[in-house]
């Protein structure tokens, strides 16, 4: 027995033989699968080396190559759009002819700054030599260019234009007389500044490709707010790329206006973002700011409309092209302001190059923006609708003991309407408003100024409305609308943060980021809210200037083919003639009315009984010869 399991031990069982057998096999392949898989690896990680050496090495021209198809299709979008109707796609032609030109220069000063210096040197040296003269030639011929534009435009328009530019004058000379340093006044900052603003509202009020392209921005806004007002605040973010508009006004600025860097950003960056957000753009250099720099960053703070906050204007139905005009315009007029108001008396310490480093915002994608920017507009439309409520409960008050206390002197229609109306009436009026028309102006600064401008243009909105429904215009004495005229004026000059509400809010945006500045910050904000406010009034002269409704041109023709025809008479085109006309008449006395703008007598007398002014007696306007 012992010597069967002895054999059976030397000499093991075919199973046992083949398990053993298979283990071996099994080992050799692992080993074969092993080694084939690292040499697939290395073989992996030498194409994957020689992969990325290659991307490596060709990086930018992979760039270029991606950049350049995307680039490529948009041009052939923009070409078929003008191939297919030009006068359609002329403001996408124009934003992206001024699209590749910013792109374009920035690549060549970035390269080429340097020779591009030396090229220039001659001129520059030129210059420098022969400014004194040069000088006197370029503002010569600019007030000579103003005087005869006036004279003509004047001619073609009608006297009303000259109203607005004497009010302008005005304006300049009070601002001057009160400044805080007469005798320290640069004028060009100030010539600069309105000369700028004056430029880009005749560029955009008064040329066709202008007005197109402001037109169509405005309505892409508006289109964008009915889809959804949640994400507007997304548009403009916190790096340098996302300001990059701001900073290429800022520089515009800085150039023409002749302001510090730290201003001219800041003045750039009010209208994107609020007067609160804005000094954030420098808040490393405010510390070190002068008083005057203090004063303007303040001063294009209340002067400017943000567009981040346009979208509840828009939907009140004030126009978006005026809005975003006026966003743009403000500006420049609110340094020129700013430096006349408080001329600049120590050196800046702040160079171009430390106001262009900015803080990268915190965003590290497009989605992540985007649900930062709609959290952020809940905070913008909370702020809106409490505004609203609270001012206007807040004015109804006031009223009701304005009313009360009246009515103890027989006077139970004293409202805080009326009492604005007598202290603003001068200002509107100077901004070139029709003098019927100048009280209501003047009640929507006094809302504008008290309270916000949020109610004033809630106002105002309201007006707009009363008289696109063509009613009559006055009913038992009291004026329902105004002119369209007015209602630009008016836009525009309620464009700005300026208000008493919105006073103590800047005071501590700025303390908060340089806190041992207080005292100049408190300081300068009450000239800085005066000063914010006569910006928004010269805003409006402009307008006044440069504003001139298409209806007036065509009134002989609308007035024939609705009165001799028979059509209906409560038109928007003939109610906006008809109180042209009516502005425009002199009347003496019965029988002695003379009608403005050459317009016959009987047309004359169907708009008196259409709208029924008061500061006209229908029945003296005698019958057509």
């Amino acid at each position: 027995m012992h010597e069967e399991e002895a054999l059976n031990d030397n000499h093991p069982g075919p199973d046992r033989f083949e398990l053993d057998q298979t283990r071996r096999d099994r080992k050799h392949r692992n080993a074969t699968y092993a080694k084939r898989r690292r040499i697939v690896l290395k073989y992996l990680e030498r194409k994957h080396g020689r992969f990325q050496d290659f991307s490596q090495k060709h990086k930018t021209s992979f760039r270029y190559i991606f950049w350049g198809i995307l680039l490529a299709g948009y041009l052939a979008v923009v070409i078929a759009a003008c191939a297919l109707n030009f006068h359609r796609a002329l403001p996408l032609f124009v934003i992206t002819v001024a699209a590749i030109f910013f792109v374009v220069w920035d690549h060549c000063m970035a390269k080429y700054e340097h020779r591009i210096k030396e090229l220039l040197s001659p001129g520059r040296r030129f210059l420098d030599s022969h400014w004194f003269c040069l000088k006197w030639v370029i503002w010569s011929s600019l007030i000579l260019g103003v005087v005869f534009w006036l004279i003509f435009d004047t001619a073609k328009l009608g006297q009303r234009q000259l109203v607005s530019f004497g009010g302008l004058l005005v304006y300049v000379i009070l601002l001057f007389l009160f400044s805080k340093h007469p005798t320290k006044v640069r004028w060009r900052p100030v010539l600069g500044g309105i000369g700028l603003q004056f430029l880009l509202g005749l560029l955009i009020l008064r040329t066709g490709p202008g007005l197109m392209a402001f037109q169509w921005l405005g309505k892409q806004v508006q289109t964008f707010l009915e889809h959804t007002d949640a994400g507007a605040s997304f548009v403009f973010g916190e790096n340098y790329t996302d300001h990059y508009l701001a900073f290429k006004i800022g520089w515009l600025m800085l150039v023409t206006v002749g302001s510090s860097p730290i201003e001219s950003v800041v003045a750039a960056g009010n209208i994107f973002i609020g007067y609160t957000e804005a000094p954030l753009l420098v808040e490393g250099y405010i510390k070190d700011a002068t008083r005057s720099e203090l004063h303007a960053i303040m001063t294009t703070g209340f002067a400017t409309i943000a567009g981040n906050v346009l979208g509840p204007y828009i939907s009140f139905g004030i126009s978006p092209t005026h809005l975003l005009t006026a966003s743009v315009m403000s500006a420049p007029v609110s340094l020129a302001v700013a430096k006349l108001f408080w001329p600049e008396t120590e050196t800046p310490k702040t160079t171009v190059k430390d106001a262009m480093k900015m803080e990268i915002g915190d965003s590290r994608n497009l989605l992540e923006a985007i649900s930062q920017g709609a959290s952020a507009s809940i905070s913008l439309v909370a702020h809106i609708a409490v505004n609203l409520i609270a001012f206007l409960a807040l004015l109804s008050f006031v009223n009701s003991a304005l009313s009360w206390f009246g009515n103890m002197l027989d006077y139970p229609q004293l409202s805080f309407e009326i009492i604005c109306s007598y202290i603003f009436m001068p200002f509107s009026f100077m901004m070139g408003v029709d003098w019927q028309d100048s009280f209501m102006v003047a009640k929507l600064i006094g809302y504008k100024t008290f309270f916000t401008e949020f109610v004033a243009y809630e106002r105002l909105s309201k007006l707009v409305d009363l008289r696109k429904e063509a009613g009559p215009k006055f009913v038992d004495g009291v004026q329902q609308y105004m002119s369209i005229r007015s209602e630009t004026i008016a836009t525009y000059a309620l464009c700005g943060f300026g208000s008493i509400s919105s006073l103590g809010l800047a005071i501590n945006t700025l303390t908060n980021i340089a806190d041992f500045r207080r005292d100049d910050i408190a300081a300068v904000a009450g000239r800085a809210l005066i000063a914010g406010t006569i910006s928004s009034f010269i805003m409006g002269c402009i307008a006044g200037i440069l504003s001139s409704t298409p209806v007036d041109i065509n009134c002989h023709h609308i007035f024939e083919n609705t009165f001799a025809s028979g059509l209906p008479q409560n038109t928007t085109d003939v109610v906006s003639c008809c109180q042209s006309l009516l502005s425009s008449t002199v009347a003496v006395g019965p029988g002695e009315v003379i009608p403005g703008g050459y317009h016959s007598l009987s047309s004359l007398k169907t708009c008196c009984e259409l709208l029924k002014p008061s500061t006209l007696n229908c029945t003296w306007i005698p019958d057509q010869l």
